[in-house]
């Protein structure tokens, strides 16, 4: 039953936790280092497929990273293989700037480039064709083409000149590109026709570039202004006393009341439900979230409940039903039924009292084992609570600094990466959810659907965003400011992220795994300077 509002003003950023990688997240090729083609048949190395096909590029050379980009151009295939195969004449290549940190550039394939990439394919046909009645390589042009097939020839030839040209025409941004995110947007039937008719060859390409992160003000966030509001509930004296109460309520025995209605202290057995309240009545709806049957409705706990729900409650007796009406405040976590008006009906099945023992030292080993005395009970579970206090001031402050750095950056987020982080988001989402339900084959499969995924990605986009500013501006900071953490530090977190996937029997690449340590290292680090120089107050709600 929905009828606690718990909301967390706390949402997770944990730093140690191992990452995971997300089952959503795409995977490299390395069959072609340059070209892929869905689905396509093959003549050594050149593919031979219709000309309505759709096609992408697969750039192996940059690491993956979702939030941050790092690269090693001595290390790039696409600047290696510019270095390697010299072409007969100059591309023409014009870049355009697009919208989300996107380059569009248009690749202007000289005729002396598209004769030579025809020869080189022509040859190599002619090295594997074996035709009755003529000798390997001494094929005629003519025969060759009648027995291949004219448009496979050309098919072939296209794919050829985009093999040698591509790394030519994205030279000038191999540093900046970002990985997997280069297509070519020209369709492969319409460069068919335009080979075909003129003998040359202009294509489109896109590609995500690393983004320019603009601070507002420049350098703001080294001396950041945070106001952290606290939760009363890890107050460590007030969390501390009622643990301690809990488990005294724990030691009790219920007994039925009989003689009065409902007091606070008492718990009660009740069937909820709960409609819309409107004066047309075809527009009444029941809200299944508010309803529960037996539920065990403890009145001490009122505070975590709908405002009025308890006070409407005083007085009911076992067996007797009430109605009335509730509005959900602006404030309640579900947020379809904030302002909602709803009348609720409860039938109060049982009522009962509980019947405490007094406290004292005999209690204290069944209080908390291990201790043998009621003041040492005390002094260990405020302790427990300090930690936990602690832990959640730590959090809360770091949640203020990450909201804080996003509204001070600007950047133009390629939709290579958000679509990246959303995967990732939404797969750690599904492994948390396996790990709590067992689901079966079916609802895993709907759940992994691109359908779902792309879902997920519209309905998340503006948390999805603010997690990328958030990495990005960490990243950026961490640069800036020549941030460090040792280097064990990092070899040890990677061993034990390993250990973890083992342990689960979870497939995992290493360099990836790396690469996700470290972005949480520099998390921590920056975290960590930023607080050592920040104007941090507190306030409780």
């Amino acid at each position: 039953m929905e009828l606690c509002s718990t909301s967390s003003t706390l949402p997770n950023f944990n730093l140690t936790r191992p990452p995971q990688r997300s089952p959503f997240s795409a995977s490299t090729s390395n069959t072609n280092p340059f070209l892929h083609f869905t689905n396509t048949p093959t003549f050594n190395g050149l593919s031979l497929s219709s000309s309505s096909r759709q096609f992408h590029l697969i750039c192996p050379a940059f690491p993956r990273n979702s939030s941050r980009t790092k690269r090693s151009p001595t290390s790039s295939p696409v600047a290696d293989a510019t270095e390697l195969e010299k072409l007969p004449a100059d591309l023409t290549v014009t870049e355009t700037q697009e919208p989300n940190s996107r380059l569009s550039l248009s690749v202007q394939v000289p005729q002396a480039v598209c004769e030579e990439c025809y020869q080189v394919v022509l040859d190599e046909f002619k090295r594997q064709t074996k035709v009755p009645g003529f000798r390997p390589g001494k094929l005629p042009e003519h025969v060759l083409l009648n027995y291949i097939g004219k448009q496979n020839v050309q098919n072939a030839v296209i794919e050829s000149i985009l093999k040698r040209t591509l790394p030519h025409a994205l030279s000038a941004v191999t540093s900046r590109a970002l990985e997997d995110s280069v297509r070519i947007r020209s369709k492969f039937s319409d460069l068919v026709e335009m080979y075909s008719s003129s003998n040359n060859l202009i294509y489109d390409i896109i590609v995500d570039v690393a983004p320019e992160i603009k601070w507002n003000p420049e350098s703001g966030y080294k001396n950041l202004k945070i106001v952290v509001e606290l939760d009363d509930e890890i107050d460590a004296l007030k969390a501390s006393q009622e643990e301690l109460k809990r488990r005294h309520k724990s030691l009790g025995i219920l007994r039925i009341v009989t003689d009065r209605g409902l007091q606070i202290g008492d718990v009660a057995v009740v069937d909820i439900t709960a409609k819309t309240i409107d004066q047309d009545e075809s527009n009444v709806q029941n809200i299944p979230s508010a309803e529960s049957k037996d539920f065990n409705f403890d009145t001490e706990d009122g505070d975590k409940v709908l405002p009025g729900f308890l006070d409407s409650l005083i007085g009911i007796r076992g067996g007797e039903t009430r109605s009335f009406p509730l509005v959900f405040p602006e404030s309640w976590r579900q947020e379809h039924l904030r302002g909602v008006h709803a009348e609720f009906t409860v039938e109060c099945k049982e009522l009962f009292y509980r019947d405490l023992p007094e406290l004292d030292d005999s209690f204290a080993d069944k209080l908390l084992p291990g201790c043998t005395t009621l003041e040492q009970v005390k002094e260990t579970l405020l302790e427990k609570c300090l930690e936990v206090e602690k832990t959640a001031k730590e959090q809360a402050t770091d949640n203020a600094i990450l909201h804080q750095l996003c509204k001070m950056v600007e950047v133009d987020i390629p939709q290579s990466i958000f679509e990246e982080q959303g995967r990732q988001l939404y797969g750690s989402q599904l492994l948390e959810l396996q790990t709590k339900v067992k689901l079966n084959d079916e609802q895993l499969a709907a759940l992994s659907s691109p359908k779902a995924v792309s879902e997920y990605l519209r309905v998340q986009k503006e948390n999805i965003t603010a997690v990328l500013k958030q990495n990005l501006a960490v990243g950026d900071i961490f640069k800036r400011e020549n941030l460090e953490f040792p280097t064990d530090e990092l070899v040890k977190e990677v061993e034990n992220s390993i250990a973890e996937f083992k342990r689960h029997k979870q497939e995992y690449d290493e360099e990836r795994v790396k690469e996700q340590v470290q972005e949480v290292l520099e998390g921590a680090k920056v975290l960590e300077w930023l607080r050592e120089r920040a104007e941090i107050q507190y306030i409780t709600n």
